[in-house]
C-alpha cells in the first residue's frame, strides 16, 4: 500500500470513532441516539461542518442572529478544521512511525473533536418550535432528579457555576439506567466515558457575549426556552430501545 493510499484509508479509520456511530443499531447493547444529525465526515472520511438546522435568525429573541454566524460560522468551523490537521498529522505519523510528538496532536485531536462534536449536538440542542419532553424522558428525569422542576434548577445551577468555558451536559449512563448532569469546563476534560450526552448548553462565552455581555445566567434561561425536547426525548428512547 502506498503512502496516499494508506492516507486516504486511514483518515476513515482515524473517524472510525464516528463512524461506529452509524452502526450503534446494530449493537446489542444501545441504539443510535444521534439520528437528528446526518452525518460528520464526507465520503473521503475528512469532517465537515454542518449547516444549521434552522435559519441564523430562528432562535430571535433568545439567541441573536449574529451571535449564530460568528458561533457557527467561526468557532465551530475552527474545530472542524483543527480536528481535521490533528488527524491528518496522526496519520502521516502512523506512516512514519516516528510518536515523537505524539502527545501534541492526542491533544489537538481531543480538544477539536470534542468542540466539533458537542457543537455539533448543541445547534440539535435547540429549535425555534416549542417543544415537550415525552412520557418516557419525563418518567428518567423524575426518577433521576426528583422532579422536572428539580432537574431545570439543577441543570441551570451546574451549567452557570462550570469554571471559566464549557459545557453544563444532560447524559444518560445506560449501565446504571439514569440520567445524570455533567460539567465540561474543558471539553475535552472531566468525562464520564460510559455516559452519552442527549443535551448540551455550550456556555463559552462566545456563545452568550454579543446579546447577554456577563449575564451568564440569562442566557441559560433563554436557552432552556429553546430546548428541543423532542430531539432530547428521541435519544433517551433511541438508548433505551435495546435495553428492553
Amino acid at each position: 500500500m502506498d503512502k496516499r493510499t494508506f492516507l486516504k484509508t486511514s483518515a476513515l479509520v482515524g473517524a472510525g470513532g464516528l463512524l461506529s456511530i452509524k452502526n450503534l443499531s446494530a449493537s446489542p447493547i444501545i441504539s443510535n441516539p444521534f439520528s437528528d444529525i446526518d452525518k460528520i465526515i464526507d465520503e473521503t472520511g475528512r469532517y465537515f461542518l454542518n449547516p444549521l438546522p434552522y435559519a441564523f435568525d430562528a432562535l430571535e429573541p433568545h439567541i441573536d442572529h449574529m451571535t449564530l454566524v460568528i458561533h457557527h460560522g467561526k468557532h465551530h468551523a475552527g474545530y472542524v478544521n483543527g480536528l481535521n490537521a490533528a488527524t491528518d498529522k496522526i496519520n502521516e505519523l502512523l506512516v512514519t512511525e516516528n510518536f515523537a510528538d505524539i502527545k501534541y496532536w492526542e491533544k489537538q485531536l481531543a480538544f477539536n473533536g470534542a468542540g466539533h462534536f458537542l457543537h455539533t449536538m448543541y445547534w440539535n440542542s435547540m429549535s425555534p418550535t416549542r417543544t415537550k419532553p415525552s412520557a418516557t424522558l419525563e418518567k428518567y428525569i423524575n426518577s433521576s432528579f426528583g422532579s422536572f422542576d428539580k432537574f431545570l434548577k439543577y441543570f441551570k445551577a451546574a451549567t452557570l457555576q462550570v469554571e471559566a468555558s464549557g459545557w453544563g451536559i444532560l447524559a444518560f449512563q445506560p449501565l446504571a439506567n439514569k440520567l445524570v448532569v455533567l460539567q465540561a469546563e474543558k471539553h475535552q476534560d472531566l468525562s464520564q466515558w460510559m455516559s452519552i450526552p442527549i443535551l448540551v448548553c455550550d456556555v463559552w462565552e462566545h456563545a452568550y457575549y454579543l446579546r447577554y455581555q456577563s449575564k451568564r445566567a440569562e442566557y441559560i434561561d433563554h436557552f432552556i426556552e429553546t430546548i428541543n425536547w423532542e430531539m432530547v426525548s428521541n435519544r433517551l428512547e433511541l438508548l433505551l430501545d435495546k435495553k428492553k
